[in-house]
């Protein structure tokens, strides 16, 4: 692993992550200042191919990038700043769906997102 990548990855480290590509670039910029923006976004594509890594899209804003890959959970966004928590609803959403909503579809994964206010937007 090369020190850019390695870099990128400890970046992405840690518990309810959600770094956009930017955020991304400037925390590893931080840390190795001769890291381009290519690399970091290049590093980030093979990440989510590879699957260690989720890509993250919430309501038009700027993707994120989200390390928790392979442990099962939902995500709970702010509507108001667009922060993001994992979370770990009981019940699983694929049983969760009447086979007569399922329109014949032979249904492999589900994406369920929670939406609210943060305790910072709520005050304001």
């Amino acid at each position: 692993m090369t020190a850019q990548r390695r870099v990128v990855a400890e970046v992405l480290d840690g518990e309810h992550v959600h770094l956009t590509a930017d955020e991304v670039l400037a925390r590893a910029t931080d840390r190795l200042p001769e890291i381009s923006r290519a690399t970091v976004y290049n590093t980030l594509g093979e990440l989510v191919s590879l699957g260690e890594v989720i890509e993250v899209a919430t309501d038009g804003r700027a993707k994120r990038y989200d390390p928790n890959a392979h442990q099962p959970h939902q995500h709970l966004v702010c509507s108001g700043c667009g922060a993001i928590r994992d979370v770990h609803p009981g019940g699983d959403p694929l049983s969760d769906l009447p086979v007569s909503e399922r329109f014949g579809f032979s249904v492999s994964d589900a994406e369920v997102t929670y939406r609210g206010l943060c305790p910072g937007c709520a005050k304001a």
